[in-house]
């Protein structure tokens, strides 16, 4: 046969793949081929001034700049800095990736692969071009057990990857999985050069070889850093960069507690705060220099799903294994009353893991729901095909009274009794636990919180301790209960596995804090994971946080659909508000200084 035929039947039996400029997640992306910016920045912000921060959540301090590896504690900005992934969200869709690093993206039809091209102009902060093989050393690095185990975790399904030539690299995968290829578009990339072949769990203070717009330009003993933007950044020019990271500098400053930050917010030391503590937000906020006008203190409205925080109970503590038991703590919390006494009425409960959105769950399981619910019927509470769980209330006709008299009940049903001054299980021992913090603002929730359930002879005991040892101690599972945030998601789908699943449940270092060790769990996030489109992801997501919420694992905390900021007048934004987006990140990528 001739040598040419051979070419074009192998060419043939080859799977087609359909390319394009974008990828989204069961809907038609927004932005068409060709655009020129995303609609939420000013593609024509001036350039220039140095922004100073404070350090964006609990860590007081940092000590490595490797933000992927459970050891240590990596410094704030890199990710979002440094780090660039093949693919670039849009803060306008739920699930979308746009050419970054990638100037191409193919889906094979059976969705089975997903191939990517690297654009050519795209460097390293050493100049080096990136390439494909960059690309698999990335990912093969991320995926190793040097690396955080979320990582595997999210990339379970990847069969195998090829380096095609220069430029295009392929995913392969073992099962279909529609949201694989947005999240291996958005795995960051990396040089092998960094770290000079070290492994990447023994690099530390090793500033990072990556191809984003800033560069590390000095530090100081883990109490400050500041970037700078690179002049020769590759990306300046991409519609997806065009009107982004418009600040020359950008510093870090560590503070050791929250009112140390906000009085140093106060005196001028930085330029903007994001302020989560509704007390301080009509309190602190005062002064000549807001009346003034000089700093600036303002709400934005976002869409973003509100996640699921709360006190998280470990249930892989005897105490907390009965799901009788969770739900009779969650009884005890009276949000009403926290609401008038701390919060000056400015917060909604959470009712779902995925509140403020349609993923969820309400009222009676529909048909669809139902379809994903009926076959895990035998491992399943009845109460799941019932009205979806809602946290504990306090207005009429409820009361406090009532809910602790029907967790009394659910207590002794699990076991426990109340006698010799205690409430206790059949073997004498006493009901007790220890609440872990980082920070003191949840303290004296908690603390209204532990003298109810000392209504009920139980003993709830407060331990702060510091970021460093309680990271340690969350990734080895050694607590009892503490106030956690799940991070929130338009477009639930991987990340359900590290959070949720059997097997993150005995990996040190995963998300799932809960102990969640549930079949019927496994078996929804995959169908999570399976949805085509956007309507089958939200019924298999609302399905999920039915059984979710039923279990008890969280005693639900409270929202906000509004980011609150104070910001020095001397800062501006773009009018036209992103709708799925956090508030500092959103700032440090599209504000600017005023000329």
């Amino acid at each position: 046969m001739p040598r040419l035929l051979l070419i074009l039947l192998s060419c043939l039996l080859l799977p087609v793949a359909f390319a394009g400029h974008a990828i989204a997640l069961g809907y038609t992306p927004k932005y068409p081929a060709g655009f020129t910016h995303f609609e939420y920045v000013n593609p024509d912000a001036p350039k220039g001034g140095s922004l100073q921060l404070p350090n964006p959540d609990r860590r007081t301090s940092f000590d490595s700049f490797n933000p992927f590896i459970i050891k240590g504690t990596s410094a704030a900005g890199l990710t979002l800095l440094m780090f660039e992934s093949l693919l670039a969200s849009s803060e306008d869709e739920p699930a979308s990736g746009y050419g970054l690093l990638a100037d191409d993206v193919a889906v094979a039809p059976d969705e089975l692969s997903v191939t990517f091209r690297v654009n050519p102009a795209a460097r390293f902060s050493n100049g080096d071009p990136v390439r494909a093989a960059d690309v698999k050393y990335s990912f093969d690095t991320l995926v190793s057990t040097k690396a955080s185990p979320q990582f595997r975790a999210m990339l379970s399904d990847v069969k195998r990857v090829q380096v095609l030539d220069l430029r295009r690299i392929r995913f392969e995968f073992g099962r279909r999985n529609p949201e694989l290829p947005l999240i291996i578009g958005s795995l960051p990339v990396f040089s092998r050069k960094w770290g000079g072949g070290l492994a990447i769990d023994r690099i530390a203070l090793q500033p990072p070889i990556a191809s984003g717009p800033y560069l590390i330009e000095a530090y100081q003993n883990g109490r400050q850093l500041t970037y700078r933007r690179n002049p020769n950044y590759w990306g300046k020019d991409l519609p997806t960069r065009r009107g982004m990271f418009n600040f020359d500098r950008i510093t870090y400053r560590y503070y050791k507690d929250e009112v140390a930050r906000l009085e140093a917010f106060k005196a001028g030391e930085f330029d903007f705060i994001v302020e989560n503590s509704a007390k301080n937000w009509v309190r602190q906020y005062l002064g000549p220099k807001f009346r003034s006008g000089e700093l600036v203190k303002s709400t934005f409205r976002h869409h973003n799903t509100a996640g699921m925080q709360g006190f998280i109970l470990n249930s892989r503590r005897p105490q907390f294994a009965d799901p009788r038991v969770r739900r009779a703590l969650g009884l005890a919390l009276d949000f009403e009353w926290l609401n008038r006494q701390y919060f000056y009425g400015q917060y909604t409960r959470l009712d779902s893991y995925w509140a403020n959105s349609e993923l969820t769950a309400t009222g009676l399981p529909g048909p669809d729901e139902l379809k994903l619910l009926e076959p895990l019927r035998k491992q399943l509470s009845p109460e799941v095909f019932g009205p979806a769980r809602l946290p504990s209330d306090t207005r009429p006709p409820h009361s406090l009274r009532a809910n602790l008299l029907e967790a009394r009940e659910l207590l002794r049903q699990a076991g426990w009794t109340y006698r010799d001054g205690a409430l206790r299980n059949a073997a004498g021992k006493p009901f007790e636990f220890e609440f872990m913090d980082d920070s003191g603002p949840m303290l004296r929730v908690f603390l209204a919180l532990s003298r109810n359930l000392e209504k009920l002879g139980i003993r709830g005991s407060p331990r702060t301790v510091d970021y460093a040892l309680y990271q340690r101690r969350m990734d080895e599972f050694d607590f009892d209960m503490t106030t956690l945030r799940f991070p929130d998601s338009q477009s639930p789908g991987n990340e359900l596995y590290d959070y949720f699943s059997r097997k993150s449940a005995d990996t040190k270092g995963t998300g799932n804090f809960m102990g969640v060790r549930d079949p019927a769990v496994d078996k929804l996030i995959d169908a999570v994971v399976a949805s085509e489109n956007r309507a089958q992801r939200v019924i298999a997501v609302r399905a999920l946080d039915r059984v979710l919420r039923q279990a008890d694992y969280v005693i639900p905390h409270w929202y906000s659909a509004e980011h609150r900021v104070a910001y020095s007048q001397r800062l501006d934004y773009p009018r036209h508000l992103p709708r799925y987006y956090s508030a500092e990140p959103w700032m440090v990528s599209s504000w600017w200084f005023k000329p």
